[in-house]
């Protein structure tokens, strides 16, 4: 199985390589889209919140959560009530606000490696601005579309958190106070300059997967599942403002993307989590959210 891995690893670097060489002009015009993405959109979005994450868990505002949210979290999702921050956020934040502040949390002690592990699978979601925005506004053509995929998004990810309650228990993990290693007068200018290092990591993989999918929309044109499959912004965009794009849509938001995952995994790096919950957490969330959708769907089409 790993030999397999490494041939079909190979055969992918090999295919991505000869792109490159036949049609540079189309990297290059594809990589200066991305950047320009990472600079109008992405990084005003996600740094605020990477560092608004830093500083509830450096500041122990987490703490406060914790105690407050915990006869909520733990029935609900096995989790401490300190989790409900990496959840609000990424709700809030968006892709991957949430997945770092759970990877910050359990680095400052305040969650198990059990606990993390379980809450990255549903706590990293879309947020409300491109939902909204992008999805409802400027595809659906449909303010109210936006708003129950927003609402379709957030039951699926509470419903993923709750069966994976049920199919994967772990055992309670007392609460604890955050460990702090640094004084407060440190922890704002660490949050900026850690933040905006994370933020252009996640910029590194949009332009890197805007090449990527520009050579695959010119071998496969037309097939918005794949593109969907790879990359949640121009999943969205192939769309058409029906039922069906509708439904889609959802899944789309549910599943996040390939390249999603690669910047949740790059805010994992040295956390020391794995992301063994994760993947199957969002393809959960992904089938989840088509038959909300479909259901709510009724209410437009």
């Amino acid at each position: 199985m790993e030999k397999l891995k490494n041939i079909l690893l190979l055969l992918l670097l090999a295919a991505f390589a000869a792109a490159l060489i036949a049609a540079p002009a189309e990297a290059s015009d594809a990589a200066r889209q991305g950047l320009a993405l990472c600079l109008q959109t992405v990084l005003p979005s996600l740094f605020p919140f990477f560092v608004l994450s830093s500083l509830v868990v450096a500041s122990g505002v987490g703490d406060g959560f914790g105690r407050a949210l915990a006869p909520v979290m733990r029935p609900l999702f096995g989790v401490s009530g300190t989790g409900a921050a990496a959840l609000a956020l990424g709700l809030v934040g968006g892709y991957p606000v949430g997945a770092r502040t759970a990877a910050e949390l359990y680095r400052g002690g305040a969650l198990s490696k059990a606990e993390a592990e379980r809450l990255l699978a549903f706590c990293s979601n879309a947020g409300p601005g491109f939902i909204l925005g992008v999805c409802g506004t400027a595809v659906l053509h449909s303010a109210r579309a936006g708003l129950y995929l927003y609402l379709i998004h957030v039951a699926a990810a509470v419903l993923t958190g709750v069966m994976l309650r049920r199919l994967s228990p772990v055992e309670n993990a007392p609460a604890c106070p955050l460990r702090r290693t640094q004084g407060q007068s440190l922890a704002f200018p660490a949050a900026v300059r850690d933040s905006f290092a994370a933020a252009w990591s996640v910029c590194g993989f949009v332009v890197i997967f805007a090449v990527v999918l520009r050579y695959v929309t010119l071998l496969l044109p037309g097939q918005p599942l794949l593109v969907g499959f790879l990359e949640l912004t121009n999943g969205v965009l192939s769309l058409r403002a029906d039922r069906g794009g509708f439904v889609l849509c959802a899944v789309f938001l549910g599943w996040g993307g390939l390249s999603v995952h690669a910047q949740t995994l790059s805010v994992l790096e040295g956390s020391g989590l794995s992301p063994r919950l994760y993947f199957p957490g969002k393809a959960m969330q992904a089938a989840l959210s088509a038959p909300l959708a479909w259901l709510v769907s009724s209410l437009l089409y």
